[in-house]
């Protein structure tokens, strides 16, 4: 460790550091806070603590119910798109490396049309006719397919290109292995951290998504985040303990999968 890293440079970034990271967690804390006070309105400090609004959150079961459907639709979405563009990605980057710089600018077209106009597109296809589906799980399992789809796409673009997918592809083969153990055995485990990066990404985005889940689906279909604005009007206290929760559970879920790759090194 140099010099810099122990003298007043190195204190300076030290403090800096730290006093950003304060920043950033104030917000997250006082939520906290807030979410365990009995009341807290004119004075510095809450009256009391109490965590009767986490029993009352975890107690109800229409919030365990949206809780459990977000779940479903974005798991259900995230395996969609693994199935679908894992052996995509393999197929461009081993056999057709030139349409990869086709498939950057079609892979960004769902960011390019708001969601709003997306809904209001998906409202008029989807809302009537033989493939009506609006209000069910499974339009939103299709619209979650397409957010994720930037996310899964670059993060196994460049794990692929990391690993040279062509040479290991080709030595895979030299050893007797034909195209679908070479990839399998030999491509799949090279790819578990680039996969992991993109599904804890997508999923963190999907779980906090509301423009699509309260358009096309509503309290037909609660989720999570349709549930936290029909619930608006209800206690401070009991709403912070919803996004505390909610925090927690992604960061829980984020720990357990660094530590499953961190394990499997």
């Amino acid at each position: 460790m140099s010099r810099a890293e122990h003298g007043p440079v190195g204190l300076y970034h030290r403090v800096v550091v730290y006093i950003l990271f304060l920043i950033l967690l104030a917000p997250l804390l006082g939520t906290f806070v807030y979410s365990i006070a009995t009341s807290w309105s004119a004075t510095i400090l809450p009256a009391g603590l109490t965590y009767k609004w986490y029993v009352a959150l975890w107690s109800d079961p229409r919030f365990l119910m949206a809780f459990a459907q977000s779940l479903l639709v974005c798991v259900g979405a995230l395996i969609l798109s693994v199935v679908l563009i894992l052996p995509l990605l393999f197929v461009v980057h081993y056999h057709f490396p030139k349409l990869d710089a086709l498939m950057n600018i079609l892979i960004l077209l769902p960011f390019a049309v708001p969601p709003v106009v997306s809904s209001v597109g998906l409202l008029q296809l989807y809302g009537s006719g033989p493939l009506a589906m609006v209000g069910t799980p499974w339009i939103l399992i299709g619209c979650y397919f397409t957010i994720a789809l930037p996310f899964m796409y670059r993060a196994i673009t460049n794990n692929l290109q990391a690993i040279n997918l062509v040479d290991l592809m080709d030595a895979a083969q030299l050893l007797g292995a034909n195209t679908f153990q070479a990839a399998f055995l030999v491509v799949l485990p090279n790819l578990r951290k680039g996969l992991m990066i993109a599904l804890l990404l997508s999923f963190s985005f999907l779980f906090g998504e509301f423009v699509f889940a309260n358009l096309l689906v509503g309290t037909r279909y609660e989720t999570l985040q349709v549930y936290l604005n029909n619930m608006r009007n209800s206690s401070g206290h009991f709403n912070s303990a919803l996004v505390i929760s909610y925090f927690l559970f992604v960061l829980l879920l984020t720990w357990a999968a660094n530590r499953l790759n961190k394990d499997k090194d």
